[in-house]
């Protein structure tokens, strides 16, 4: 590592878009008319999936949610829903390319490695679950709904801080959403957009990094 008083030590990365590639389309294919599925997908959102997985990543239970879901879209989109969330590691096909070499990297170079998701209490353990490595290749892992505390929001940032004793001057953080980037820098972490593997490692030896 390098010498300088501000030095990077550690590093953060978001889950989903970052280390693992997840897919709302691939826990559904196959299982539901194509159109529907198109439909679900779409990037507006028409039924709401996104914004009710938000909420539960925001601390909101399915039980919680579930009866919205109905209310608002009906019982069958309400019964996907239910069967989504409960077939969630099907949602998550692959880690993204290069990153489990890119964390394996950086730990045995002696940096710490994190974890700091916007992700739900009742789906989280999915992803230990479907990609056991984790365990091995981070050194935690706070998760927001678990915390009730969430992205791009200061306190969700300085309790990782507290709860993994570092400081924020010697971290750096990879997201794919510019506003969670933002949200890093505003607290003292410098950050950078990911975007793929190759290019984090490029951000990471731009600021001294040997691994």
């Amino acid at each position: 590592m390098t010498s300088t008083s501000c030095a990077i030590t550690d590093v953060i990365f978001d889950f989903c878009g970052v280390v693992l590639d997840w897919q709302c389309r691939a826990a559904l294919e196959g299982r539901y008319p194509a159109e529907l599925v198109d439909r679900i997908c779409a990037d507006d959102d028409p039924c709401g999936f996104f914004d009710y997985e938000d909420r539960m990543d925001h601390g909101e239970l399915l039980a919680q949610v579930l009866p919205d879901v109905e209310c608002e879209q009906g019982k069958e989109l309400a019964d996907i829903f239910a069967d989504y969330i409960a077939r969630y590691d099907d949602a998550l096909p692959r880690m993204i390319p290069g990153m489990e070499e890119l964390l394996g990297d950086l730990r045995k170079a002696g940096y710490g490695v994190w974890g700091l998701t916007n992700w739900s209490s009742e789906t989280f353990h999915f992803a230990f679950e479907k990609f056991p490595q984790l365990e091995r290749l981070l050194n935690g892992t706070v998760v927001s709904g678990v915390e009730k505390k969430f992205k791009p929001n200061a306190d969700f940032y300085e309790l990782a801080l507290q709860r993994f004793g570092l400081d924020a001057g010697r971290c750096v953080f990879f997201d794919d959403t510019a506003k969670n980037v933002t949200g890093a820098e505003n607290v003292g972490i410098r950050a950078f957009r990911f975007t793929d593997a190759d290019q984090a490692r490029r951000d990471l030896e731009s600021l001294g990094l040997k691994f």
